[in-house]
C-alpha cells in the first residue's frame, strides 16, 4: 500500500469515528494531525464563529473541536468521495448541524483539503458555505 493510499485510509477512518460519535469525539483527529498543523477554516474566526479559524499546532487545535462540541450539535456529516494525489487528499461531502444556542440548524456542502507528510496531516483547510453557519450562529 502507497503512502496515498495509507493517508485515504487513515482519512476514511477518521471521518467514520466524527460521523459515528456525531461530531463528540475528537480524538481520532488528534491522531492524524501533526503537532505542528497549519489548520485553516474559510470562515476567519468571523465573530459568530471565531473558533472557525487558523491554528498552527495540534494544542490549539483542540479548542476548535472544544467550540463544536459546546456550541453545535451533529445532524449528520456525509462524506461523498476522496481524491487523492501524492501527499495531497481532498474530501467532498456535505455536514448539517444544529446551533445549541440559537436552535437554527444549518446545511452545506463540505469540502477539506488535507497535505501530509510522513504519515501524519501536516496542513488542512476546510470549505463550507459560511454565510450559512454565521447565520445559524447568530441570535
Amino acid at each position: 500500500m502507497n503512502d496515498t493510499t495509507k493517508n485515504v485510509e487513515l482519512l476514511k477512518q477518521a471521518y467514520d469515528r466524527w460521523c459515528d460519535s456525531k461530531g463528540e469525539s475528537a480524538e481520532k483527529w488528534m491522531d492524524v494531525v501533526h503537532e505542528n498543523i497549519q489548520f485553516g477554516s474559510l470562515a476567519r474566526g468571523a465573530p459568530q464563529v471565531n473558533f472557525l479559524r487558523a491554528y498552527n499546532n495540534r494544542e490549539a487545535l483542540a479548542d476548535y473541536f472544544a467550540a463544536i462540541k459546546a456550541d453545535w450539535e451533529m445532524i449528520h456529516f456525509t462524506v461523498e468521495e476522496f481524491v487523492a494525489e501524492d501527499d495531497k487528499v481532498v474530501m467532498r461531502g456535505s455536514m448539517a448541524w444544529r446551533n445549541k444556542h440559537t436552535g437554527k440548524k444549518v446545511e452545506t456542502p463540505k469540502v477539506d483539503f488535507w497535505r501530509f507528510r510522513d504519515g501524519k496531516a501536516v496542513e488542512f483547510y476546510e470549505y463550507y458555505d459560511t454565510a450559512r453557519v454565521i447565520a445559524a450562529a447568530s441570535a
